[in-house]
């Protein structure tokens, strides 16, 4: 049970830190206005995102809804019956639920999502603007693939120690 709390707060976490700093985007910035945090590096760039992750599929926002939804039921169905024994699933489903959320609100509050950060270094490598539930379901994402590896390679050790593994 307690697991199962900790999951919520930390989703939770991402969700307001998320819907802060979106809000002190849109109370601080202009819609398409930057601020530089180091210049020609970093800046905070206020825009309106209609699409997915990186402004893809724009406009198909029904989509991104019923995909998120589906996601995140899934995800807490999982964590409830079944909570991860491991520290790194367990926290990539929050990034990735925490994530979801919080862009879902600004989708069904709004119509679109707030993205704000700027990685402008190298704008022929990447030029897109994100936000914090991205950076989240990103980084969870990543997480969750480093954590089925990480038990993918366990489970192959245990069944070669248990002579499991081909001979040569």
């Amino acid at each position: 049970m307690k697991k199962r709390i900790v999951w919520f707060v930390i989703a939770a976490a991402v969700i307001a830190a998320d819907q802060l700093t979106k809000l002190l985007t849109v109370t601080r910035l202009r819609l398409s206005e930057s601020f530089d945090l180091i210049p020609g590096v970093f800046r905070f760039t206020y825009i309106r995102n209609e699409g997915a992750a990186f402004g893809m599929l724009s406009g198909h926002r029904w989509i991104f809804l019923v995909f998120s939804s589906l996601a995140i039921a899934g995800i807490a169905v999982y964590v409830m019956m079944r909570p991860p024994k491991n520290l790194l699933t367990f926290t990539a489903l929050s990034l990735v639920a925490g994530g979801g959320v919080g862009n879902m609100i600004d989708r069904v509050r709004l119509g679109y999502v707030v993205d704000f950060i700027d990685f402008c270094a190298f704008p022929k490598l990447w030029k897109w603007i994100f936000n914090v539930a991205d950076a989240c379901v990103c980084v969870g994402a990543a997480l969750l693939i480093l954590a089925l590896a990480v038990d993918s390679v366990k489970d192959a050790k245990k069944s070669a120690d248990r002579g499991g593994g081909e001979a040569s």
